[in-house]
């Protein structure tokens, strides 16, 4: 799984940029878990860069909420926390409910096109259980909302946002069940964009953000030390 949140594309990514992705993109898969303990000195060691970019990546990765930089200790991957989750969730569901409506006005054949064929692979890999691939091709599917509504900014805001709740995603939805709700989510929100239907593509979105409720208390209870409450 390539989760990440998405820089300036105008300009080229600097070292701290790939090695904060990369960071970002394991802490969300959960290839270090909460409460991972990480140091400067070893990240640097590990993807071969100096100390600096290192520090700006974990000082960003801070900011997100998702490292607790501890002077003086180790920096720990920051527990779950149900009031970020909450936070984060009415903001993404602002931001994202708003793209929906303005993609039902100005989304072109083209981008409702790419849409699309991101769709089918999606129905590919549901039908494969890649549960990383999904993931992947869910992350580009919101995305190219934002590119076919003509605000692409937006989906910083709804990538930084996202990043909490897809740590709860990754512990809970790798069933076929759950994989299958989020493709069927996602068809009946095309649906609604190539409709130009801005009421059911936003009460489609909501209802695709609502979902998280029986994640996050399953996820709880099958992993509660990865949670601070």
């Amino acid at each position: 799984m390539n989760v990440i949140t998405p820089i300036d594309e105008t300009r080229r990514q600097t070292t701290a940029d790939k090695v904060f992705e990369r960071l970002q993109s394991d802490i969300i898969a959960l290839r270090l878990p909460p409460g991972t303990k990480l140091s400067e000195v070893e990240m640097a060691k590990v993807y071969d860069v100096s100390r600096q970019p290192v520090r700006e990546a974990f000082l960003r990765l801070g900011d997100l909420n998702l490292l607790e930089i501890r002077p003086q200790r180790a920096t720990l991957v920051k527990r779950i926390s149900l009031l970020d989750i909450e936070n984060t969730r009415f903001i993404r569901a602002a931001v994202e409910v708003e793209v929906v409506r303005r993609a039902c006005r100005m989304a072109s054949p083209e981008g409702l096109a790419k849409i699309e064929a991101n769709l089918k692979l999606q129905k590919a890999a549901v039908e494969a259980g890649d549960v990383a691939l999904l993931h992947d091709l869910d992350y580009q599917f919101h995305r190219l909302i934002c590119i076919v509504a003509n605000c692409l900014p937006a989906f910083r805001t709804i990538a930084e946002n996202k990043a909490h709740t897809d740590r709860i995603c990754t512990l809970e939805l790798s069933d076929a069940a759950a994989m299958a709700q989020i493709l069927q989510d996602h068809t009946r929100i095309l649906g609604a964009l190539i409709k130009g239907d801005e009421v059911g593509a936003a009460e489609s979105t909501r209802l695709h953000l609502s979902r998280l409720d029986a994640t996050l208390a399953k996820a709880r209870e099958n992993h509660r030390d990865y949670f601070e409450d």
